[in-house]
């Protein structure tokens, strides 16, 4: 049995069993491309990063899943799954044939072997344990079109917005030219602006935000 056909078979009805896909506001994303592969000289692209699976629960990616054949040890998948997790700033990645499931928490760096992949909500609670009221409202609002949705722009949002949950007050990102600062700027304001945050935190209006662009185009 290949790698496709052990998806299909084996992997594919865990996830569901699981709840994934089933459980409201998760989902599974399949060939998730990671980047379009490094620009090399000439201008043409090296190999694209694609990961089998990312799981993702109330609009945060929250799990990478690197699938093998049947007849490879699960364990083959896990340099690559870490390579992935590690880029997205994921807290748990799975390497898998779709008999074995290994288990790899970046965070504290334990591996082991489980029996079904963790539901959405077991998944959440194990990587967000310090959840608070502002946390979850920001999480609630998905990114508002095509914008930010590179995969270091989420991680900057996200950043942002934990932050300021967090009620720090002074926050800088440093950002290349060409990487997306005002897409990133945008997602910010547009999820505290949705979320009514303002500096009292009570919820009771919307905040008054001042964007400045250098382009028409950009404030556009």
């Amino acid at each position: 049995m290949n790698e496709s056909e052990t998806r299909a078979e084996y992997i594919d009805p865990k996830l569901k069993a699981s709840g994934w896909g089933e459980v409201e506001g998760s989902k599974v994303l399949r060939e998730f491309r990671i980047t379009d592969g490094r620009i090399q000289v000439g201008g043409a692209r090296g190999k694209p990063e694609i990961a089998d699976y990312i799981l993702v629960y109330k609009n945060r990616k929250i799990g990478v899943i690197e699938a093998k054949a049947e007849n490879v040890e699960a364990t083959e998948g896990a340099a690559q799954a870490k390579a992935y997790a590690q880029k997205l700033q994921i807290d748990y990645t799975y390497a898998t044939n779709g008999k074995e499931i290994y288990e790899i928490s970046m965070k504290t760096g334990r591996e082991w072997t489980v029996d079904k992949f963790p539901t959405p909500d077991e998944l959440w609670n194990k990587t967000y344990s310090d959840q608070n009221k502002w946390k979850e409202k920001f999480e609630s609002v998905p990114n508002e079109g095509k914008y930010g949705k590179r995969y270091y722009q989420e991680i900057a949002i996200n950043n942002v917005l934990n932050a300021v949950a967090e009620e720090k007050t002074r926050i800088l990102l440093t950002m290349a030219t060409g990487t997306g600062k005002t897409a990133v700027a945008f997602q910010v304001a547009w999820k505290l602006f949705q979320t009514r945050w303002n500096l009292k935190r009570d919820g009771a209006r919307r905040p008054r935000i001042l964007f400045l662009a250098d382009r028409n185009i950009l404030a556009a």
